[in-house]
């Protein structure tokens, strides 16, 4: 079981890096898309290999980042019922939903997408769109992303197994803390009180 939950960390490690270094295609796009919207309102110019990129880059984000999600605890889930179980019951449910939903369904689309994704890389198959983009790049994000996720959930699979032998803490609990975003809204929150402090001495 220690070999196991090691190579989760490693796992946990992989997806980590991944989905914190996707985040960074938020701002890519952002801008991409700014850039297209500047030049077609203002120049009359547009390109269609920009506005692919753009689709690229979004489907980058949704299929590299999903096993980081997972990781964290950030994926939708309905557990308005699960949550009333006691914690053990609740991992167990998480075990069963992992083998026989997540893995089957992530495999199967992962085995299905290897040919999708060759069939476009030996024929060098382009866009029919007017200077579009290659296509076999955002067709190989399907496997990649598929293979992230399903190694987060055989990460996570590994770490509820050792909660429930009393080896490592409940996984279902990561992402317990607050958010990134709440803390930044306690941070401005705290950063308004500190200045409306300082009005008020200034006004006595």
């Amino acid at each position: 079981m220690k070999l196991l939950l090691t190579i989760s960390r490693w796992i946990d490690a992989l997806n980590t890096v991944v989905g914190r270094a996707v985040t960074w295609l938020v701002l890519v796009v952002a801008v991409v898309s700014a850039g297209n919207a500047v030049m077609r309102k203002l120049f009359s110019l547009s390109s269609n290999a920009w506005l692919e990129l753009q689709w690229y880059l979004f489907g980058a984000i949704f299929l590299l980042a999903a096993g980081y999600t997972f990781l964290r605890n950030e994926h939708v889930r309905v557990d308005v019922l699960s949550q009333k179980l006691p914690e053990r019951a609740q991992v167990g449910i998480e075990i069963f939903g992992v083998l026989f939903f997540l893995l089957p369904a992530a495999c199967l689309v992962f085995w299905l997408s290897i040919p999708f994704f060759w069939e476009s890389w030996i024929t060098h198959e382009l866009s029919s769109n007017t200077e579009g983009l290659i296509r076999w790049p955002a067709k190989l994000l399907i496997p990649v992303g598929f293979a992230l996720l399903i190694l987060a959930g055989l990460s996570h699979l590994v770490k509820c197994i050792g909660f429930l032998r009393g080896q490592c803490p409940n996984p279902m609990q990561v992402s317990s803390g607050k958010s990134d975003e709440e803390a930044l809204v306690e941070d401005i929150l705290a950063a308004q009180r500190q200045a409306g402090l300082e009005q008020q001495e200034q006004g006595r």
